[in-house]
């Protein structure tokens, strides 16, 4: 059975648009109401998303990589890797930065990838080997300026020499937005490095900056592989040219 993973997608962050939006900014969104497979807190706005991610994909019978429940395992060739709202801490604290990411792999290698960004409804998708879009159209990353690169970039005080060398240093709180726009020429890199992102943040990002045009390393410079599961922590480098590439390869040797 051949599935059309653009409409599934689609679908799925309407409902889950539904249903969490009237919690945007509100105490009950972000009150923790568990922990998920990793060890970190599950809050009420993630198990509601979740609750409608869960019910939608059930009938498909496809594998499930989910941040909150982890591995479910149906026996499929395909696996969804999902994060119904990645951003959560930001939805609850009224920020309007948040999405819906959502990648599909057969076996290991990805074939869909889509983000719906809420709060100004942009759908971003990616299809290995056919480009990236928004809400339709073709995006790809913007040619670089030396000397004005503005980057996202999280760390726990490696590589702060990169700061003196770029012009602007954001932190926006949700890496599938940022690694949308890096795609979309937002942005000309974003880097958590932290070993603290999962596949269920990034999978559906890398899918749509690489195909883009964005190269996407780990801390090594090394193509990023991901692992189809919700435990795995990684770092994460992604830019849109390699001299740039080079820049943060060079402050992570130099330690500081």
């Amino acid at each position: 059975m051949e599935i059309a993973w653009n409409e599934v997608a689609i679908e799925m962050a309407r409902q889950v648009e539904k249903e969490v939006m009237p919690l945007f900014g509100t105490p009950k969104a972000g009150e923790t109401v568990g922990k998920n497979v990793s060890g970190d807190v599950t809050k009420y706005v993630d198990k509601v998303a979740e609750d409608v991610v869960l019910s939608r994909l059930q009938p498909l019978g496809v594998n499930v990589v989910s941040e909150e429940i982890g591995f479910v395992d149906n026996g499929s060739d395909y696996t969804v890797v999902i994060d119904p709202i990645d951003g959560s801490y930001n939805f609850a604290a009224g920020i309007p930065i948040f999405a819906f990411s959502f990648a599909v792999f057969k076996e290991k290698k990805p074939v869909y990838g889509a983000i719906y960004e809420f709060v100004p409804k942009h759908f971003y998708e990616a299809v290995p080997g056919r480009g990236a879009f928004l809400d339709g159209r073709r995006i790809t990353v913007r040619k670089p300026e030396r000397g004005k690169e503005a980057l996202s970039f999280y760390t726990r005080g490696k590589c702060t020499g990169l700061i003196n060398r770029v012009k602007r240093v954001r932190v926006l709180g949700a890496i599938a937005v940022e690694l949308t726009y890096l795609a979309k020429g937002a942005l000309d890199g974003v880097l958590d490095i932290r070993n603290y992102v999962r596949t269920t943040d990034i999978a559906a990002g890398v899918l749509i900056a690489r195909e883009a045009g964005a190269i996407v390393t780990d801390e090594t410079g090394k193509e990023l592989e991901l692992r189809l599961d919700a435990t795995t922590k990684t770092n994460v480098i992604a830019v849109n040219d390699r001299y740039l590439l080079d820049m943060i390869l060079e402050e992570l040797e130099n330690g500081r």
